[in-house]
C-alpha cells in the first residue's frame, strides 16, 4: 500500500520534532545545530528546511508538539481521576513515563537559558508553566478540601514545589528504568506531606 504525501510529509515532520526535543534536552537551544537535528532524524537540512524556516519556527513547533503529546499521555490519565491525590501521583507517574523519550531536561533548559528575556520561546515556556502549576494547584486544594492532603504551605507555593520536585526527580533519574516512575510519585507524595516527616536521627 502506497503512502500518500501528506502522511510522508507528517512522519517527517514528527521524527524531526523528536530529534529536536531530545537535541533541546541535551543541549539547549543556543547550541542545536539544525544539521545534526535533521540526521539523528534520518533526514536532511534541506528536509528539516522544508518543514521549518528557522530555529525559532523550529522550537516552537517542538514545544507545541511536546504539549500536545503530554496531553495525550499523561494530561488524559489525570483528567480520568477523580480523585485529587490519585491524579496527582498519576500525572507523576506519567510524566516519568513521557520522560523516558529523553526529554526530560528540555523545558528546564529552555527555562534558564531564556529566564529575564523577550524571546517567543521563553514566553511560551513560562506561560505552560504557569498552567501546569495552577492545574496541581487546584488539585491541592481539592485535596486539602476533601482532607486527602494536609495543610500545610500556600497551596501556590506548594504547587511550585511540586512541579519542582517532579521534574528534578525525571532529570536526575533519566534511563533508570523502573525506578524513575517509582520515585517520581513518591517525591511528589513527600512534597504533598502523603508521606509523613521523621524526626532526623539522634
Amino acid at each position: 500500500m502506497r503512502t500518500s504525501h501528506a502522511d510522508r510529509s507528517a512522519r517527517t515532520r514528527t521524527a524531526l520534532l523528536e530529534s529536536a526535543a531530545r537535541g533541546l534536552s541535551r543541549y539547549g537551544y543556543g547550541n542545536l545545530v539544525l544539521e545534526q537535528v535533521a540526521k539523528d532524524a534520518g533526514y536532511t537540512r534541506g528536509a528539516l528546511y522544508h518543514q521549518f524556516k528557522d530555529k525559532q519556527d523550529l522550537v516552537l513547533a517542538v514545544w507545541e508538539w511536546v504539549l500536545d503529546t503530554w496531553q495525550a499521555e499523561v494530561g488524559d490519565f489525570v483528567d480520568q481521576e477523580s480523585d485529587p491525590v490519585a491524579a496527582l501521583l498519576t500525572l507523576a507517574r506519567r510524566h516519568a513515563l513521557f520522560c523516558r523519550r529523553d526529554v526530560a531536561r528540555m523545558a528546564v533548559a529552555l527555562r534558564v537559558e531564556f529566564s529575564g528575556q523577550d524571546h517567543p520561546v521563553g514566553h511560551v515556556v513560562e506561560q505552560s508553566y504557569a498552567l501546569i502549576a495552577d492545574s496541581c494547584g487546584r488539585l491541592i486544594e481539592a485535596g486539602r478540601d476533601n482532607g486527602t492532603i494536609p495543610p500545610g504551605p500556600p497551596v501556590d507555593t506548594l504547587a511550585l514545589a511540586f512541579v519542582g520536585a517532579l521534574e528534578g526527580t525525571v532529570i536526575a533519574l533519566a534511563g533508570r528504568v523502573p525506578h524513575d516512575e517509582l520515585l517520581a510519585a513518591r517525591a511528589v507524595a513527600g512534597v504533598l506531606g502523603l508521606i509523613q516527616d521523621k524526626e532526623p536521627p539522634k
